[in-house]
């Protein structure tokens, strides 16, 4: 049975320097509280996988220096512009860039998942991407002559960090209708949650709620975060909170609003 953590500080324990760690896209559920919390604790040298893109989450974990490499297929504040920190980080070379696209982020957790070294994949060949990654093999199809296919590695993390609805005290974890959060628990050692309440009945035993639940044997530890998911949105039950994303964007521009953000928003512990 998973860890019921008193705190989501200590839910994080698992998460060490150095950890390749997988996190979700921004309508999949971002563990915001515990992104903050990683950054109040000092973690470095971050192997960061973002399935397949990141917003804020990617930006804040950069800007702080917790991340070596980030590997995923875009970063972007969206509508409020591009991710400023990110965007540094990249032009000055502080971080090392693992291009990628969004089906091969998912075709290698998804070997991982299934126990395979590799996943084929079609769409690359051809494409700058494939140029960049030399761990990605161009190989013969052996069941077709003159058909050439990609071979994507295994992507085995570390630790899943994500943010859901719901936990029951049996450890299970309602994640509703976003699929890939099941991809990654299933791919990484250990899965971290931050959950937005605890369900009294067992999620596995509610034929409305069995099929959108992740199993607690996935599962290394949870911890209760209302609102865990603030500023982004959480989706089926909270949006974006736009005028704060907007206010990030500006501070988060230079260095010295960067570190006034995190001063305001993080360290003090700033309640959404």
């Amino acid at each position: 049975m998973p860890l019921f953590a008193n705190t989501v500080e200590e839910a994080l324990a698992p998460i060490a320097d150095g950890c390749l760690l997988v996190v979700p896209r921004e309508v999949s559920g971002v563990p915001m509280e515990a992104t903050r919390a990683l950054v109040r604790r000092g973690v470095k040298r971050l192997h960061l996988v973002a399935l397949p893109t990141s917003s804020l989450q990617a930006d804040l974990l950069i800007g702080a220096d917790c991340v070596a490499t980030l590997e995923t297929s875009a970063v972007s504040l969206g509508e409020f512009g591009p991710a400023p920190r990110f965007c540094d980080a990249v032009m000055r070379g502080i971080i090392r860039m693992m291009d990628a696209t969004c089906p091969a982020l998912h075709a290698a957790l998804q070997a991982a998942e299934k126990g395979v070294p590799f996943m084929p994949l079609r769409g690359l060949i051809g494409s700058d991407v494939l140029k960049q990654r030399p761990d990605w093999k161009l190989a013969d199809n052996p069941f077709g002559d003159d058909d050439p296919i990609v071979l994507l590695p295994a992507l085995k993390p570390d630790v899943a960090l994500i943010h859901a609805p719901m936990a029951d005290r049996n450890g299970n974890v309602w994640i509703g209708r976003q699929r890939e959060l099941a991809t990654m628990a299933h791919a990484a050692e250990k899965t971290i949650v931050t959950v937005e309440k605890l369900h009294d009945g067992d999620l596995l035993a509610d034929p409305v709620l069995a099929a959108g639940t992740l199993p607690g044997f996935y599962v290394e530890s949870i911890a209760l975060a209302p609102r865990g998911a603030w500023p982004l949105p959480l989706p089926d039950h909270y949006p974006a909170d736009a005028a704060h994303l907007a206010e990030y964007a500006r501070l988060a521009a230079t260095a010295d609003g960067f570190a006034d953000y995190l001063k305001r928003y993080v360290h003090e512990k700033r309640a959404a």
